[in-house]
């Protein structure tokens, strides 16, 4: 069975291709920040974290799979789409994109504990069915170590990585030593909780090892050949 993933994430990317899946990718053409400003507006309420990264998780998953009906009409598979945001003491610390930020952020987060909410959307779609969808939210506690020092703060932003990502961190790259623990599905920290993903595979009917890619498949023996 095929599966696209509705990212362009490398960390989700990479958590698939280790599960044993080869996903193929498609870019959700979805404005994030319209999507929610849309819909709090309309309801009149600043939307909690759960319900913004499920919210968007669902639309860039609906999204993909709408221009794969269109486009692609033998698409017989999975689509799945996920967001992320990262909560501590009630603020909300999306991608800091700027270095001065970044810094910022981790002199707040050192020796404390925060949130990582992960949304995540499946639908199925067959050729001359409607797509069904089944969708969930997981969370995992982070907890950072509270003696990485400024001088390392300063080294780690300078790298770049966690510019562009939620919270400022990883926690399977550089940013993993100074991370102490995880409470939790540890993916739904890098990006998307793969145990939620199997348990929405199978409320549509999917088993998780179908997913899995043959051999000739994988990317190391697509590098090899």
């Amino acid at each position: 069975m095929r599966v696209c993933l509705a990212s362009t994430s490398p960390a989700r990317l990479m958590l698939m291709r280790q599960a044993g899946i080869e996903p193929i990718l498609r870019a959700p053409q979805v404005d994030e920040e319209a999507v929610i400003a849309a819909v709090e507006a309309s309801e009149h309420r600043v939307l909690p974290p759960d319900e913004h990264v499920l919210l968007l998780a669902r639309r860039k998953a609906a999204d993909v799979a709408a221009a794969l009906v269109r486009d692609d009409p033998d698409f017989d598979g999975l689509v799945v789409g996920g967001d992320s945001m990262f909560e501590i003491d009630g603020q909300v610390l999306g991608k800091p994109l700027r270095p001065e930020v970044a810094v910022a952020r981790w002199e707040q987060m050192r020796g404390r504990t925060g949130i990582l909410h992960s949304g995540h959307s499946v639908i199925r779609v067959a050729p001359g069915m409607p797509p069904r969808e089944e969708h969930a939210v997981a969370a995992a506690s982070v907890g950072f170590v509270a003696d990485v020092s400024d001088a390392e703060i300063a080294a780690y932003v300078a790298t770049g990585e966690p510019l562009q990502v939620a919270g400022a961190f990883t926690v399977d790259s550089l940013g993993g030593p100074f991370i102490d623990r995880v409470e939790g599905d540890p993916s739904t920290v890098v990006g998307m909780s793969l145990s939620t993903v199997r348990r929405l595979c199978a409320r549509l009917g999917v088993v998780w090892t179908d997913l899995w890619a043959p051999p000739e498949q994988a990317p190391e023996a697509a590098a090899s050949s």
